[in-house]
């Protein structure tokens, strides 16, 4: 990817197209298009996306606002037929699988994913807006570049990084149920564990003894489930910024596993294809303000060429009921699968 792909000033024709919408505000106006983090030090508030898999993607945009863009939004089509890179059968398999290796002491606990894709036509922009309208979130954002045929559109409920100065926090999220009285003791189980992962990952970027957790377990409603999540915060060593922060925590711990290493190593064995975007991260950084907010790439859209994709998973641990797990991915992608394809929800 090119590191500049147009300079302030140039005809606006040649930016207008691309438009990011992260941390409530509207962004156009496209300066600079990069997938190095360390363009990030040359200044500026930057639209963020960084896939689970390949290069990420930072544009950087000089203005902001809260109001929309006028620009023409065209009719979202829908989609052809839902496909998954595992069947429920297969999924199962991959569950039992992961309990074998918890069993021989490899891993506590790995995120199980699969991937939906279906044939799509339409401007993604207008799916966009059937999401903001019909199923809130608290991380909605897209992310919308022709130059380079990517358009990501998530209501990720989870918040990955937030920095504020030298404070810098995680909000994971283990534990689904479709309502506050359905959560399994397998639920409180995981979200400890991920919990203990992400304060070691922060402390390898925190002054020391800054660590700690300011919130467990608490329960938090989204749009036809419940989660549970917890708050992990510390202070930033003052050598840290976003490319050893970055390094230090991602992939975010909640969508892999623990230990992490072993949990990753595990995912490449048993999912079928690339997560891509999927369980990545998207927001935004201003680096002149010294601030920023990256939620998990959960909830989430990518589109490319005419394919829709979206990623829906599961933490395994020992404790998993196969079918269960199954149920979970099914319950999370209900809502925005049926959004895309054009039924009420």
């Amino acid at each position: 990817m090119a590191a500049l792909i147009a300079q302030e000033g140039q005809d606006d024709a040649v930016r207008s197209e691309a438009i990011a919408h992260v941390g409530g505000l509207w962004a156009s106006g496209l300066v600079e298009l990069a997938s190095d983090v360390r363009a990030l030090e040359q200044g500026g508030r930057w639209a963020v996306l960084i896939p689970y898999d390949g290069e990420p993607t930072l544009a950087r945009f000089s203005r902001w606002s809260s109001d929309r863009p006028a620009c023409d939004v065209g009719e979202w089509n829908g989609v052809g037929e839902w496909s998954s890179s595992m069947d429920r059968d297969s999924y199962v398999d991959g569950v039992r699988a992961i309990q074998r290796n918890i069993e021989a002491g490899d891993v506590y606990q790995v995120n199980l994913c699969r991937v939906l894709s279906a044939e799509c036509s339409g401007d993604p922009a207008a799916l966009y807006s059937r999401i903001i309208a019909d199923h809130r979130a608290p991380h909605q954002a897209m992310i919308s570049i022709p130059e380079c045929d990517h358009h990501v559109l998530s209501a990720s409920p989870e918040l990955f990084l937030l920095r504020h100065g030298s404070m810098l926090s995680t909000s994971p999220i283990k534990g689904t149920a479709a309502g506050p009285d359905l959560f399994r003791d397998k639920d409180t189980a995981e979200n400890i564990m991920i919990v203990d992962l992400m304060r070691n990952d922060l402390a390898k970027v925190a002054q020391t003894g800054s660590v700690c957790v300011s919130g467990l377990l608490r329960t938090e409603e989204h749009p036809g489930l419940v989660h549970l999540v917890s708050d992990v915060e510390c202070e930033l060593d003052p050598v840290a910024g976003w490319p050893e922060i970055l390094q230090a925590t991602f992939p975010p711990g909640s969508v892999t596993g623990a230990p992490k290493s072993s949990a990753v190593r595990i995912i490449g064995e048993r999912e079928p294809v690339s997560r891509e975007v999927y369980c990545g991260a998207i927001g935004w950084i201003d680096m002149d303000q010294n601030q920023g907010s990256l939620a998990v790439a959960i909830r989430t859209f990518w589109i490319g060429g005419e394919v829709l994709k979206f990623g829906t998973g599961a933490g395994i641990t020992w404790g998993s009921d196969p079918i269960g797990e199954w149920e979970e991915t099914e319950l999370k992608a209900d809502r925005l699968v049926a959004l895309a394809s054009g039924d009420s929800v």
